[in-house]
């Protein structure tokens, strides 16, 4: 059923097909206890349910496993509009929702090359403006900490990161992983020192796994950014509380969320819109 997307018409036989008001419902392809602890889901809610008010559309919200079977949620069932937030490669639900014959917007570049209309960032330009900074600085000994491999935008930062040093004539970059949370950061950064001891610049795909890369310098002995540059991707809230305030990557997540909510209620499938990136400068690099 969940391969080929079968969804159960909830209508009875024979009844005219009409709108439900049902609302939309924001499917986020992650663990729960994320939603309450990533600052970007916060953020992206918001914005969207500010664009549904005034609308007067309900919203909905539920999380489903990020390696999960894939099946329908309730909420998405019953919804006029689906926003799909996280799909991954090899997960079931991005096909499903695609041949459900609900609308349904995907935020991100949609997984598997499944025929989604998304909306998105341009993350690869904007880790290659992560990049570009530290070669500017004058690091040479640059590693990353990317996100969760099979997400497509953990995908494009990485490899807008490492396309960029490439260039320049660095080859072997030293990546290690994390799930954008702060103690993946410092687990992923602990790692890079036994690895690379001598690295002086470090790109962490997320805001809190750069705050946790900190962490681990600090007690490393390793100053910041003296000793190891660090940047992280997002500008959330946690970017102007580190110490230093960290260089980062600004994704328009408010403004991603009321684009995308507005094409997925105005019906519009065609355009896929991919909003810019933006490197802000701190004191951490």
């Amino acid at each position: 059923m969940s391969r080929l997307g079968y969804v159960r018409h909830r209508a009875p036989r024979g009844a005219p097909a009409r709108r439900t008001t049902g609302g939309v419902a924001v499917v986020i392809c992650d663990h729960l206890h994320r939603l309450f602890s990533d600052p970007y889901y916060a953020r992206f809610l918001s914005a969207a349910g500010e664009v549904l008010a005034e609308h007067g559309v309900p919203l909905m919200v539920t999380t489903v496993p990020p390696a999960g079977p894939g099946a329908m949620p309730a909420l998405a069932g019953a919804a006029d509009g689906v926003l799909l937030i996280g799909a991954r490669e090899r997960h079931p639900l991005a096909i499903t929702l695609s041949t459900s014959g609900i609308a349904v917007r995907g935020i991100g570049r949609p997984p598997d090359d499944v025929k989604l209309p998304y909306a998105d960032v341009d993350n690869h330009d904007g880790a290659r403006q992560a990049a570009e900074h530290l070669l500017l600085g004058g690091r040479r000994a640059v590693a990353m900490i990317a996100g969760p491999p099979p997400l497509p935008a953990a995908q494009d930062r990485l490899e807008g990161f490492v396309h960029m040093l490439r260039r320049a004539g660095i080859g072997d970059v030293p990546v290690a992983y994390g799930d954008f949370s702060m103690p993946s950061g410092t687990h992923a950064m602990q790692w890079l020192l036994r690895r690379a001891p001598a690295l002086d610049a470090v790109f962490a795909a997320s805001d809190l796994m750069a705050a946790g890369a900190i962490h681990a310098l600090r007690r490393a002995g390793r100053r910041v950014p003296d000793d190891v540059a660090v940047i992280g991707f997002d500008d959330a809230p946690v970017a102007r509380r580190t110490v230093p305030a960290l260089t980062t990557v600004r994704q328009p997540v408010e403004e991603l969320a009321a684009l995308a909510t507005r094409l997925l209620l105005a019906g519009t499938s065609s355009v896929n819109p991919v909003l810019p990136a933006e490197l802000i400068v701190r004191e951490s690099a």
